[in-house]
């Protein structure tokens, strides 16, 4: 968070940004409240899988463009490339939140993206035990910018934090490729299961973002979505009877996390706007660790079996 209030330092009262409608609940939340009724800028939270809406939605005054892929919780894959092009026609700043996918799978700066923003919280600290956010840039006066801002208002990770996150960075590329193993068999299980009614994860064929993310990244990470069929009550079951998946609102570390999002990452969100995005209440989020495939799956099928 402290990263991305940090981005919103290149602006002044009045600018306006451009956001995913669909991103971490936080940010969402912040977007939509902090920035626009504390700091005055105007906010436009959109669809940016269509590009369309995306040209019409720009001002004379349009200065940031922020979005993050896949998206959390829905794992919705936007275009950064397209979005990025668009985005260097009008003079506006793109940033893409890549937190799901890490620098192992996904580089934005080579899409096009100005800026790229990680909760190192999650896959590049990867055991639990980070709370901070990085800024990236490849554009000199954008770094200069940031970096004048970060100094300013303190949002400066200290050394232990630094020496943590460096120590995840060293087994990042096993972690993902764990978790991302992992994740991808879990998807084809729970996507033949009778009480799962969608699985959404990248890496299935079933996914409508498979081809575009097979172009942009290399690899589908390890966080999935699943709606369970029946009622909140057997989904909040389903949620309370796993015992090798923590029950945390954080993902990315080496231990299997579930998290619901209506009650953690998105609980801030106004009921109507969850509703349109499709975060229901027998929504579920799992982050895959890199524990063995057999135990993960065991795991699931006896807590489906309080799913009614």
């Amino acid at each position: 968070m402290a990263a991305c209030n940090l981005v919103t330092h290149l602006l002044k009262p009045g600018d306006h940004i451009i956001v995913s409608d669909d991103l971490y609940g936080g940010s969402t939340a912040y977007f939509l409240t902090c920035a626009k009724k504390n700091y005055g800028l105007q906010v436009d939270a959109i669809d940016l899988q269509d590009l369309d809406v995306l040209e019409s939605t720009f001002k004379p005054n349009t200065k940031l463009l922020w979005l993050e892929t896949p998206t959390n919780p829905t794992l919705k894959v936007l275009d950064i490339e397209a979005i990025a092009r668009i985005c260097k026609k009008k003079g506006v700043i793109c940033v893409a939140d890549n937190t799901f996918l890490s620098p192992y799978l996904q580089n934005p700066l080579s899409l096009g993206a100005d800026i790229v923003t990680h909760s190192c919280t999650k896959f590049i600290g990867g055991h639990s035990d980070l709370i901070m956010g990085a800024v990236l840039t490849s554009d000199d006066k954008l770094y200069d910018a940031l970096k004048t801002a970060s100094i300013l208002t303190g949002g400066c990770p200290g050394p232990f934090d630094s020496y943590l996150a460096t120590r995840g960075l060293k087994t990042l590329s096993l972690r993902m490729a764990r978790c991302q193993e992992n994740a991808l068999k879990l998807a084809e299980f729970l996507e033949r299961h009778p009480k799962v009614e969608k699985v959404i994860y990248p890496g299935l064929k079933s996914h409508p973002g498979y081809e575009l993310l097979k172009r942009q990244a290399r690899g589908s990470g390890g966080v999935l979505t699943i709606i369970l069929k029946g009622t909140p009550e057997g989904a909040n079951k389903f949620y309370e009877n796993l015992t090798l998946f923590g029950r945390a609102v954080s993902l990315g570390g080496i231990e299997s996390l579930v998290s619901l999002p209506v009650m953690v990452t998105h609980k801030l969100v106004p009921p109507d706007i969850r509703a349109k995005l499709g975060i229901t209440d027998t929504m579920v989020r799992l982050s895959v660790g890199i524990e063995d495939f057999k135990d993960l799956k065991r795991d699931v099928e006896n807590a489906l079996r309080y799913v009614k």
